[in-house]
């Protein structure tokens, strides 16, 4: 599947809902890891707004690059934001959608 860089140089980003723990398995708990580090996903909902126009993204990110003080509201910083389509089947019917993840989420409050 493709991945595409998102740049988000002239936009200006809030954090939308506060991070919550990826899961795997809703009825186990079970949480979702980074493939490479190990590290728990959080997911994220960012207001990126851009060119007069303002969006609403749920953002994969690992535990590591989520600051501990993000708030819905906050202005934020988003580093290495990609978006990557995919495509899967369950039980005979299929989906496809955009997912995107970051490398780190930083809070700008006070900066």
């Amino acid at each position: 599947m493709a991945v595409f860089k998102i740049d988000l140089s002239t936009a200006i980003v809030f954090v939308a809902t506060a991070p919550v723990p990826k899961l795997v398995n809703k009825q186990t708990g079970e949480r979702a890891v980074d493939r490479e580090t190990g590290a728990g996903l959080s997911t994220v909902g960012l207001l990126i707004s851009d060119d007069g126009e303002g969006n609403l993204y749920q953002v994969t990110v690992p535990e590591t690059g989520v600051s501990s003080d993000l708030a819905p509201g906050s202005p934020v910083s988003v580093t290495g934001l990609k978006a990557r389509d995919w495509e899967n089947e369950f039980n005979g019917q299929k989906r496809h959608g955009i997912s995107f993840r970051a490398v780190a989420v930083t809070s700008l409050a006070g900066a």
